[in-house]
Formats: C-alpha cells, structure tokens, sequence
C-alpha cells in the first residue's frame, strides 16, 4: 500500500468517525430541545430541519454532556456567526485583510492528522 492509500484511508476514517459523533450528539440534542435557532428564533421542521445545527457553547466537540448543557440548536447561519464573530471584531482597519492572530475555530477535526500520517522511520 502507498503512502497516498495510508493517507486516505487515515482520512476517510476519520471523516467516518466524527460523522458518527456528530449524529449521536445532534440526535440527542433534537430530542432534548425546540426546533427552533437558539439565535434567530426561525421554527425548522420537515426538510427545513437539517438546517438546525448543533452548537458547543465552549467550542469543544468533545464535551458532550448527556444532558445537553454544552448545547445549542443553530440555524447554519448563525451558526456560521457564531463561529467567525470574534474573528471579524478582532481585526483592525490598519491590519492587512487576511491577517489573523489566532485560529477561527477552537476545534479542529484535523487538528492531529499530520501526527497519525506520518510513517515511523
């Protein structure tokens, strides 16, 4: 096997693995909460509901209490703010456009992949 078939079977993988969390979580959160964005209020129901979204208050994917504290149900747009809102009010007009201090995200899927590709010497 090459190191490019090592590599997507790593990847796929883990795609596969965090599809896996997300649904366990997400189920949990619709049964336990409105159908409604926590933010804009909008009711999603029927189609419309795979526009609801989950949100961990405290960006970490891994906290998934059973009771639901570490969640919200967000419409993907808010959602979306949710996530680039610190990032937009952190930057000043003097700074070049695509600068930025610090990571957009808290979590990243793919934050240890490089250490899982890498082949023992």
């Amino acid at each position: 096997m090459t190191v490019s078939e090592q590599r997507d079977l790593i990847v796929a993988k883990l795609q596969r693995g965090e599809q896996i969390r997300q649904a366990g979580y997400r189920e949990k959160a619709l049964k336990l909460f409105p159908h409604v964005c926590g933010r804009c209020t909008r009711d999603f129901e029927g189609k419309k509901l795979r526009e609801l979204t989950v949100h961990h208050k405290d960006h970490d994917h891994h906290n998934n209490p059973p009771d639901g504290s570490n969640w919200e149900l967000l419409c993907l747009y808010c959602h979306d703010h949710e996530h680039t809102r610190g990032v937009q009010e952190d930057r000043s007009k003097d700074d070049p456009p695509d600068r930025q201090d610090r990571p957009s995200l808290a979590h990243s899927p793919f934050a240890a992949l490089d250490d899982q590709i890498k082949q023992p010497k």
